[in-house]
């Protein structure tokens, strides 16, 4: 017997939140139907013409690419599944033939598992209404409800059925009370009539704002999910508020004209069962009970119909027709519970159809199987065992019983049943008797009593299970390669080999042979100058320019304390030495006559730095009583030029002196409404910096001052607590009332972290380390720097702007001072950090290096600059991956000392997380790993250790290999050597947590024409469900202001709280009667508060823990987009108001970018205008009149103007010129520009603005930075991006609108970060690295995060998300393989060269500490090695032959690279490129079409959803949808995918033994476990169970619906098929669709923006018809551009011909491509 899970005592849904059905609800139902009685019917036009709008909305929105779905995924967000969606997407699956219900539950359990292996949390919701759409199919009506009791009683997933429809008040009740991440549902039902229902629910959640994915497009890899993704709009919104009542009127109607034919009469013999009584006979299996019911159910139903109707109508089948089959019926019942799975996996697959009438039947049987299960669910029986529910029954086991008898004439017990299987049959067959009252229905033998056919007799048995439909046994190739042995020799011993004379082993096969048309000199080498990396000729002719622009880019992101470091080599080892030995040498008198002069050097400092201060004393405090503000700031600048400690606090009382005055002054002045306590805060941030940093030379006076200060204040209890208590002066309680006027009114611990949270002493280090000149490190820097002096590795995880930067030039700085042989790699993600990185390379050093040597180089795409001449390399990590696997630079790797990952956890769309590993596993040398957003470092250090072991054994192993000396001298070198490699291979955690300064966030509204900004709480955005299962986010910290809030609504909520007194803050244990608060204190009490809020949920204070972070939710109103983007100028001047300036305004759309600077632009423009014209309004008025005098003025013919000059002074009197001339005299007012001209000096201005002078928008960007704003994004040049960094680093610019090239690591400190659109790129960890833009160290003390046009929704998702954690990825591929396999055979070091790609291949972090992960990549890795081998890019010898350097050349774009070679090879492109004329070098338009229209298909390809098809969109200028292949590409095509699918399925079918065999046989959610051992000994189910085809490497529940090996060999099923179990991704196999379906078999379009791109050069059009975002289209467009050029340079590098025409033909593309390119660039 099969393994049974115990079913569940539950309810029949389990809901995520309290169900709803209360009076107030029932009553709402009432008055709705009350108002829907009065409203007039729809008529069947109207209800068309709504649905058909419902329609044309939701596809006029339908995104044209995919999205990863889970990026800013929150853990305690739910994702809302529609379960009719997953239900007929999976009952469609092409796999599955109808009646396998095992197999369709495996089907429906493994999309589940896929989302929940990703982390997802879901809720499934079944309508009751959508119920009904299944009548007409009582099979899927069965399967249907069947699904439904399987999730709520045998899985944890939360389903909901009490729910009506999606227009049911409590359904949107339910929607209230949890959070949604999106709904995933299908955009096409089984019928029309499905498809309007589902449209309604779309239209319905996109209104809520809700986000939908269509299931059909869903798709997934090892750690993303993607899909198409449509977010809710303002437009959804309108809609559905505006047409609300018809819909629901509609909604009616559909419901109204559904078939219910026939259910009332089977509704009303539910009543004579009795399923107690079955229950009562000792069997509780569910599909026993089903069995009984259903089929005596059946038999009644056939028997009342006989009865009913006369002789000419009588049904087809006479009861004992219908006996015969349900006693056959309930042997395949008997045997299922008997036959274990892998028994079950070799049945016959039966072609034969059931007949008509059988048909009917059958449907009746499930109908009745249906109101069973209904009926159970509605008595609920719920102690009976579940478990066999998934498996109720097998229609191809019942089929092969009845063919059994029917078609090959098996006699009543020919074959044995075996006395149990007997048993349980019988007990069926008496219980259907038994509950059959009015039937008749015989004993239970024999089984066929009439000689009634049931089946069709269309094919035969033999034709379905031919021995020859079997895959060959695949042998593999022998080969004489030691990276093969070495890695995977351990399994080759148990596979077998092909003999060297085997006619099947082509390897050897000349590869050129039939390659007529191929002029190609395989074994000529490439140059490394491909894909637009050659040196630049311009840039290397003006060398001097280009460093020089560098230089200047460069100084502007170091500080001014951190000028160009002059290196030179280092002899600090002698120097130090020597030091010692002086200071060795030194006597006591001269150490006393040294530090004598000391002193006598400070007290001449001190002396004349007294004169200064007392000097520019008075004009000081003169300055700033005119100008309190300015004033203020500058004699904070005049401390720092002291450094006369006693000075500088004279100066520090002096301005302490000042601010009292002013706030007692303002105290005084009557007509102030309410106190401005930012005084006070100036007040009080001099008495700390004077008690924390001057205490050793406070005098008496300088305290009794203080004192006096805080008496005033109001804060007496913090005199109490000062040493220094005794007040001259007046006392008394007259004079306490005197200083009434002058007190806060607030507790001295509230108003210090009310009012000065940004302003609180950090825990500094004031001890400067001589290793660094430009600031003092941190503790956590220094052990960053201690482990660079070690030649240690570490991995740093630091939140962004923290100084990991900082830590990691000082490396670069030590390998420039150790030698000029050595060479730093800096590996960035980014361009734009390449450029920030080379440019302050550049900005901090400068070394005279020897000639030929280069300080800095850089690697890119589309830009090679002394990559292999210079110190210090910039890269990124993909083309760092290509040198370090180039055979010939092997020398070149050996001179990296050192490697530094900057923002390793960045996984954009060029580089994943793959990448990185890879060369984490293949550098030797020590390297720093920098993040800001690693989860679990924890275990990326494990890893990194394992692999720092593995090169330490290999480095062992090299030095016993080459050790040639002897013993003694042997053993000395190595004592000598082990401890310098030891401290090689040592890897370090490096944590720092916590930002050095807080966020506070803020979300804008408009009302009133006036923008209403409310402080936006982080724990608002939290609930009390995520805290008590996931706790608060980790990164999320609360600023001191925010932490009182928390306390304050706490007390306010909970007014009997026991330890609300004790978390007060002014009787705080830390905070009680403390002058200065730190940081530090603040941190304790905010944890104590969290701590103590999250005891309040774990002691079942719920309600009031919820009532808390609702109050915490601020007051927002919704306002349209327009409204919200029409007032975004005057936002930006609330910013300046506020004093939140500079702000960067990000936003991920390119276009907008642009639009909203000229829109900020162009309202200071009216704004000066205005301003003008008020203050000319005088002179205006009298110039305008007299032209108006003299218009009207009658001229005579003498007073006509003589000349053309009098014309001209009249025009220049026009009212238009007149404006422009007062523009031009009178300057640009402060209040119309945000460019800060204190920022910078007018000189190096102009310098800036030469700097940039030659770039395509050099006025547009001049012309807006004059007004200090400024726009960057991808399309803006390098130098007009680095110019608007400049300016914005300077504080010039102060406006920036900014898509996601300024968010990663991009040096720009601002006050404030600006978040003005919502898009699926926002994610959690855009989101982060966007907000480390505000409030950086050393710049701003406080970062504002302002939500401007984001929803609270996305807003609580982006607060409370966390980032995804690390995990390892299946790198491999076969192009991979491929590289590796040529590094290993043509490197000069092969020993090197072997251990990179063993360690490659053997440590990844997939496979660390999982031996089955390692076993599957070996068995891949053997997989694509044949596969190289057959198709001769490989030979035995492991050797790259033929096209293969062309083919990794193209890597990352697998599999399309390997079809190429292969249209190559079969002189494809050879027949397609001929010149337009004989003669000529020029090819045509329609041959350069279809070569795009080729290379399109391979390097363009990009799906489309298949609904977009039946849109209707016009297209303005693209065709969008991809034209088919040429018929010979198309031809040649499906030959390479027909070789990839055999060799597939054989190497599956070969390895399939390495499944776990438990997990084999188990649903993967459920686990219900079908691994039975026992085998009953019968001779009819081993007739029955004797399939000749092979289903060995299918997972055994598919292998159910008669699928076979030989379904392996379909690319299209291949995912559905194959053994999940192995842990394969399906994508890692090389094919390349011709055509590809979704989920429900419609085909899915490629988009044509390539080829669109080509004809008409508009990427408006792109964005418009072709649904792509301009940024992504550029980007895409480009890639594509970069690998045509990568062609052509390929081609021209090995062709044995230059005149070749395929050369000819790739270079005039790449030229016209590139051309389009640039034109668009320079428009936009």
């Amino acid at each position: 017997m099969p393994k049974r899970k115990t079913a569940k005592s539950s309810k029949p849904a389990k809901t995520s939140g309290e169900q709803v059905g209360d009076s107030r609800s029932l009553n709402k139902v009432k008055l709705a139907k009350k108002k829907q009685k009065q409203i007039t019917v729809l008529s069947e036009q109207e209800q068309k013409c709504l649905l058909e709008q419902i329609t044309d909305l939701i596809f006029k929105d339908i995104p044209k690419s995919q999205v990863s779905l889970l990026n800013d995924y929150v853990e305690s967000e739910f994702i809302l599944i529609d379960g009719d969606s997953l239900f007929i997407t999976c009952a469609s699956d092409s796999t599955l033939q109808r009646g396998q219900n095992l197999h369709f539950f495996f089907l429906v359990e493994c999309f589940l598992l896929d989302l929940t292996s990703k982390g997802a949390k879901y809720i499934i919701v079944f309508f009751k209404d959508a119920e009904q759409i299944y009548h007409e199919n009582p099979d899927l009506l069965s399967l249907r409800t069947a699904l439904i009791v399987h999730l709520v009683n045998n899985t944890d997933i939360a389903v909901q059925t009490e729910f009506s429809n999606c227009l049911d008040d409590s359904w949107n009740d339910f929607l209230k009370k949890i959070s949604l991440s999106f709904l995933i549902i299908s955009d096409e039902g089984l019928n029309q009539l499905q498809t309007n229902l589902l449209h309604i629910f779309i239209i319905h959640a996109l209104s809520r704002r809700i986000s939908i994915v269509f299931i059909s497009g869903q798709e997934s890899d090892m750690v993303r999910i993607y899909g198409y993704r449509i977010h809710g709009g303002k437009d959804h919104q309108e809609f559905f508020r505006k047409h609300q009542t018809n819909i629901k009127l509609c909604l009616e109607n559909l419901l109204k004209n559904l078939e219910r034919s026939g259910t009332e009469v089977l509704l009303s013999l539910l009543g004579c069962l009795c399923l107690e009584a079955v229950k009562g006979k000792g069997k509780r299996d569910i599909r026993y009970i089903v069995c009984i019911v259903s089929c005596s159910l059946v038999l009644e139903v056939h028997n009342k119909e006989l009865q009913s109707t006369t002789q000419k109508q009588k049904p087809p089948l006479t009861l004992q027709d219908v006996a015969d089959l349900i006693r056959m019926y309930c042997l395949s019942v008997a045997l299922l519970h008997h036959l274990p799975l892998s028994q079950r996996i070799q049945i016959r697959l039966i072609t034969n159809n059931w007949n008509k009438e059988t048909s009917v039947l059958i449907q009746q049987h499930r109908f009745c199987e249906f109101l069973v299960l209904k009926h159970l669910t509605s008595e609920m029986l719920w102690n009976t065992d579940m478990f066999a529910l998934p498996d109720l029954h097998d229609d191809l086991l019942w089929k092969n019983i009845v063919h059994y008898y029917e078609v090959e004439g098996g006699q009543e017990f020919g074959l044995d049943i075996r006395s149990n299987i007997c048993r349980d049959y019988e007990y069926l067959w008496s219980n259907i008797s038994a509950l059959s009252k009015t039937v008749d229905v015989g004993t239970p033998f024999p089984l066929r009593r009439t000689s009634k056919c049931f089946l069709t007799k269309k094919s035969s048995l033999s034709e379905a299970n031919a021995s020859k439909m079997t895959v060959p046994r695949i042998k593999l190739i022998p080969m004489m390669c030691t990276v093969v042995d070495e890695f995977a020799g351990d399994i080759l011993k148990d596979l077998a080999f092909l003999k060297s004379d085997d006619p099947s082993d082509t390897s050897a096969e000349n590869w050129g042979k039939n390659n007529k048309h191929l002029c190609w000199n395989s074994r000529r080498p490439l140059t490394d100058h491909y894909a637009g990396t050659a040196e630049d000729l311009w840039a290397l002719q003006n060398l001097s320019v280009l460093q020089t622009s560098r230089c200047c880019y460069g100084q502007s992101l170091v500080d001014n304390s951190s000028k160009m470091n002059d290196i030179e080599l280092d002899n600090s080892k002698s120097i130090c030495t020597d030091v010692e030995k002086s200071k060795k040498n030194y006597t006591q008198a001269q150490m006393i006559i040294e530090e004598n002069q000391k002193q006598k050097r400070a007290e001449e400092i001190q002396k004349r730095e007294k004169i200064q201060w007392d000097d520019s004393c008075m004009s000081t405090e003169r300055e700033i009583k005119d100008n309190f503000k300015s004033g203020i700031d500058n004699l904070e600048t005049i401390v720092k030029t002291f450094q006369n400690k006693s000075v500088k606090l004279a100066i520090k009382m002096a301005g302490l002196n000042v601010c009292f005055d002013k706030w007692k002054e303002h105290c005084e002045d009557k007509g102030e409404p309410q106190k401005n306590l930012n005084l006070v805060v100036g007040i009080m941030r001099r008495i700390h910096s004077l008690l924390t940093n001057y205490q050793d030379v406070l005098k008496e006076d300088d305290y009794q001052q203080i004192v006096k200060y805080l008496r005033y204040l109001g804060f007496s209890n913090l005199i109490a607590t000062s040493k220094h208590t005794k007040v001259q002066g007046e006392k008394g309680q007259a004079f306490t009332k005197k200083l009434s006027p002058y007190a806060t009114g607030i507790g001295s611990a509230r108003f210090q972290l009310e009012y000065m949270g940004q302003y609180l002493i950090r825990e500094e280090r004031d001890d400067p380390d001589p290793r660094v000149q430009h600031f003092i490190p941190d503790t956590w820097q220094r052990e960053i720097l201690d482990i660079v002096d070690n030649n240690e590795s570490a991995v740093i995880v630091a939140p962004p702007s923290s100084g990991k930067s900082e830590a990691s030039y000082y490396c670069v700085e030590k390998i420039l001072r150790d030698s000029n042989e050595g060479t730093v790699v800096y590996v960035v993600p980014t361009q734009a950090l390449v450029n920030q990185v080379v440019a302050t390379v550049y900005g901090r050093f400068n070394k005279t290096l020897p000639e030929g040597l280069t300080l800095c180089g850089i690697f890119t795409q589309g830009h090679w600059h002394a990559a292999l001449k210079c110190q210090v390399l910039v890269t990124m990590p993909q083309y760092f991956e290509d040198l370090l696997l180039a055979p010939h630079h092997q020398k070149w790797v050996k001179r990296i000392r050192y490697v530094i990952f900057d923002e390793i956890c960045y996984n954009g769309i060029d580089v994943g997380t793959e990448v990185w590993e890879s060369l984490l596993l293949m550098i030797q040398c020590p390297f720093l790993v920098l993040s800001a957003a690693i989860t679990n470092p924890e275990h990326l250090v494990e890893w990194l250790q394992s692999v720092k072991r593995y090169w330490r054994k290999c480095a062992k192993i090299a030095v016993s290999e080459n050790s040639g000396s002897s013993a003694a001298a042997e053993e000395k070198t190595n004592k000598k050597s082990a401890r310098k490699q030891n401290k090689l291979y040592r890897l370090k955690l490096v944590l720092h947590e916590g930002r050095y300064n807080d966020f506070e966030r803020y979300v804008c509204s408009v009302k009133d024409d006036d923008f209403t900004i409310h402080h936006y709480h982080p724990y608002a955005a939290l609930t009390v469900e995520h805290i008590k299962k996931y706790g608060f986010p980790v990164d999320l910290v609360l600023s001191p202001r925010e932490t009182i809030v928390l306390y304050d609504t706490m007390v306010k909520v909970r007014t009997n709280w026991p330890k609300a007194d004790k978390l007060d803050p002014e009787k705080y244990i830390h905070f009680k009667n403390k002058t200065v608060i730190t940081k530090a204190d603040a941190r304790l009490y905010e944890k104590k508060l969290k701590k103590e809020f999250k005891m309040w949920i774990e002691c079942d204070y719920n309600q009031e823990a919820g009532k808390v972070l609702k109050l915490l939710k601020p007051p927002v109103q919704c306002c349209s987009e327009k409204q919200m983007s029409d007032r975004f100028p005057h936002f930006v001047e609330k910013l300046q108001q506020m004093d939140k300036l500079p702000a960067v305004f990000f936003m991920l759309n390119i276009k907008r970018a642009g639009d909203l600077a000229k829109k900020v632009y162009h309202f200071l423009e009216e704004k000066q205008r205005d301003m003008q014209i008020e203050k000319q309004e005088p002179l205006l008025t009298t110039k305008l009149g007299n032209i108006e005098k003299s218009a009207n003025t009658k001229q005579t013919d003498d007073m006509k103007l003589p000349c053309e000059n009098d014309r001209t002074l009249v025009g220049k009197m026009q009212p238009e010129n007149i404006m422009q001339q007062l523009e031009k005299i009178v300057e640009v007012p402060a209040g119309c520009t945000y460019a800060n001209y204190k920022a910078v000096d007018i000189k190096d201005l102009h310098k800036i603005f030469d700097y940039a002078r030659f770039i395509a928008k050099h006025e547009d960007l001049k012309k807006l930075a004059l007004r200090g704003i400024g726009y960057h994004h991808a399309f803006l040049e390098q130098k007009g991006k680095q110019f608007v960094e400049i300016l914005f680093k300077m504080g010039f610019i102060q406006v920036v609108t900014a898509t996601g090239t300024l968010a990663l690591g991009i040096n720009t400190p601002c006050k404030s970060v600006v978040f003005v659109q919502n898009s699926e790129y926002l994610d959690a960890l855009n989101y982060r690295w966007m907000c480390g833009r505000a409030g950086q160290r050393d710049y701003h003390l406080l970062g504002n995060i302002y939500f401007y046009n984001i929803s609270l929704s996305k807003i609580e998702k982006l607060v409370k998300s966390n980032v995804p954690q690390t995990h390892g990825q299946f790198f491999l591929t076969v192009s991979l393989i491929l590289r590796l396999m040529a590094f290993a055979s043509e490197a000069e070091d092969k020993a090197d060269a072997r251990g990179k790609v063993v360690s490659l291949l053997k440590n990844s972090l997939l496979s660390f500490e999982q031996p089955k992960n390692l076993m599957v990549s070996k068995l891949y890795f053997l997989f694509s090695v044949q596969f190289l081998l057959k198709e001769r890019y490989v030979d035995r010898e492991g050797n790259a032959v033929g096209v293969s350097e062309l083919v990794t050349r193209l890597h990352c774009h697998e599999p399309s690279n390997f079809v190429f070679a292969n249209f190559l090879v079969k002189g494809l492109f050879y027949k397609l490129c001929h010149p337009s004329h004989t003669g000529s070098k020029v090819f045509s338009k329609d041959v350069m079409e279809k070569l795009v229209l080729v290379l399109a298909h391979l390097f363009g390809r990009k799906y489309m959803p298949a609904a977009v098809v039946k849109s209707k969109q016009n297209f303005s200028k693209s065709k969008v949808f991809l034209e088919d292949l040429p018929e010979d590409f198309a031809a040649a095509l499906a030959v390479y995918n027909h070789k990839i699918e055999e060799n597939f399925g054989q190497f599956l079918q070969t390895f399939s033994w390495l499944a776990n065999t438990t997990e084999r046989y188990q649903l993967p959610i459920s686990k219900l476990d079908f691994s039975s051992k026992e085998q009953p000994d019968s001779s009819l189910a081993s007739h029955i169970m004797s399939c000749d085809q092979e289903r060995i490497a299918l997972s055994p529940f598919v292998c159910l619906s008669g699928n076979s090996d030989l379904d392996l060999l379909h690319a299209g099923t291949v995912n559905n098929v194959m053994l999940h179990a192995l842990g394969i991704p399906a994508a890692n196999i090389p094919i390349l669709y011709l055509k590809k379906c979704d989920k429900q078999g419609r085909g899915m379009p490629l988009n044509a923006y390539v080829l669109d791109f080509y004809k008409h050069g508009s990427l408006a059009a792109l964005s418009q018809d072709n649904g792509l975002h301009e940024g992504e289209a550029y980007r895409l467009l480009r890639d594509f551009a970069f690998t045509v050029k990568t062609i052509s340079v390929s081609l021209r590098d090995v062709c044995g011909s230059e005149d070749w025409n395929v050369v000819r033909a790739f270079e005039q593309l790449s030229r016209s491509y590139w051309e389009k390119l640039e034109r668009v660039s320079k428009q936009n």
